[in-house]
């Protein structure tokens, strides 16, 4: 109904930002990935999703419109609402979930807040053929990346390090060098930990 809102940047949160547009001004619900890429300018546009309940009209809007498709494809999955969906898109990047569900590495869904193991097995069992299609993803070359960082995550949390730091970090070495060995990430990891 709503595909977009162009307009005046009136008030900017993590998650939410007002868009006044011809006088109106819209509150949009909105990921932490869009809020970091939402420039401090005076006018914005973001793709929009309205959700319609019998209580609420919501708006929630996005940077981009990849993120957008990835939020309606979570919100066809039973057991994902728009809250968690939001969620989800905040906690790690929209590519970080494509290959999650490519890979059918339920491990990173459900390290998301909220996602249990049964939704994580939901999410990937609705969405892998969906995705794989969609973004044109050879699973085999995921599966391989994501296997070599889940053992070095898994080597690095037991030697000590906290989880979160250490994802960071091994996603920024993974993203660097995809083709990097499981001692390879380990070893860069520890001289950035």
């Amino acid at each position: 109904m709503i595909a977009h809102l162009q307009g005046k940047l009136v008030e900017k949160n993590p998650t939410e930002v007002v868009i006044d547009c011809g006088g109106v001004g819209y509150q949009v619900n909105i990921s932490l990935h869009t809020f970091s890429l939402i420039p401090n300018v005076e006018n914005i546009k973001l793709y929009t999703h309205l959700l319609i309940k019998e209580d609420a009209h919501t708006l929630f809007g996005f940077a981009e419109k990849s993120e957008r498709e990835i939020f309606r494809m979570l919100l066809s999955v039973s057991g994902i609402g728009a809250n968690i969906a939001r969620t989800m898109l905040s906690s790690i990047e929209p590519r970080q979930i494509i290959n999650a569900i490519a890979s059918g590495d339920v491990g990173v869904i459900q390290s998301i807040k909220g996602i249990g193991n049964k939704t994580a097995q939901r999410v990937i069992l609705d969405l892998k053929e969906k995705v794989l299609k969609l973004y044109d993803l050879d699973e085999v070359s995921v599966v391989q990346n994501n296997t070599n960082r889940d053992e070095a995550l898994s080597a690095l949390e037991v030697l000590g390090f906290v989880r979160k730091t250490s994802e960071k970090v091994v996603e920024k070495i993974v993203k660097e060098d995809p083709e990097a060995t499981v001692e390879t990430i380990i070893k860069k990891a520890l001289k950035s930990l």
